[in-house]
């Protein structure tokens, strides 16, 4: 029974000119990540600022009604609604 991570993966990075030393293939590998990485943070950012908003979440729930104006409502102004 043969599994699939046994079999040999083909590399993820292939230089095709020159002849980089190990510390110049570390510092490309280095490089791309962070790209991969700053890439990955800006999609989730990108996703959160168009996830909806809880209702939990909003502020505005806190402010008082504004005051309605008429005949008695200077009576009503002191007492919660």
């Amino acid at each position: 029974m043969s599994h699939a991570s046994e079999q040999p993966h083909a590399p993820f990075l292939r230089l095709v000119r020159g002849n980089p030393g190990p510390e110049e293939t570390a510092a490309l590998v280095a490089v791309l990540t962070a790209r991969a990485r700053a890439i990955q943070a800006a999609r989730e950012a990108e996703a959160a600022e168009r996830a909806p908003a809880s209702g939990w979440r909003d502020r505005g729930r806190l402010v008082r009604r504004p005051l309605a104006p008429g005949p008695g409502a200077w009576r009503g102004s002191f007492r919660p609604g």
